[in-house]
């Protein structure tokens, strides 16, 4: 099984940005771990950006290349109506993932555009709702 792992807007920045709410550990570092963890059951691959346009292209790239998407669109989840496009118009199905407890969190931050367009949604676990992310396709 192949599965792609996309990351939004600042999500470069996990391991400096805001410690306190996403940790201290970069997602270079823990992807490494994800891929060890799961390197007889799933091929995982990673792929970030700062930009919108990006993000669409790349989730319209994955359709029929992966077997699922695991999307963290960082602050596009509450904004973007683009990429609740793009992934209805892909046939693959997309996990949402948020390292913080969005709702525990500014009241903008409650709502996700893309949420309705993904076969769930995992947050507030940390780095870990990537792992339970890829549970769920297994």
């Amino acid at each position: 099984m192949k599965l792609l792992i996309i990351n939004g807007p600042n999500l470069n920045l996990l391991g400096k940005r805001e410690p306190d709410v996403y940790g201290t550990k970069t997602f270079e570092v823990f992807f490494e771990e994800l891929k060890f963890q799961f390197t007889d059951i799933v091929e995982l691959q990673y792929f970030q950006s700062n930009h919108e346009g990006a993000l669409i292209d790349k989730l319209h790239e994955s359709d029929g290349l992966f077997q699922g998407v695991i999307l963290n669109a960082g602050a596009y989840t509450h904004t973007s109506l683009a990429l609740a496009d793009a992934i209805s118009g892909i046939s693959i199905p997309v996990v949402e993932v948020h390292i913080s407890q969005i709702f525990a969190r500014e009241p903008y931050r409650h709502h996700s555009y893309i949420a309705a367009k993904c076969k769930g949604s995992i947050s507030g676990f940390g780095l870990n709702s990537y792992r339970l992310a890829i549970q769920s396709y297994l």
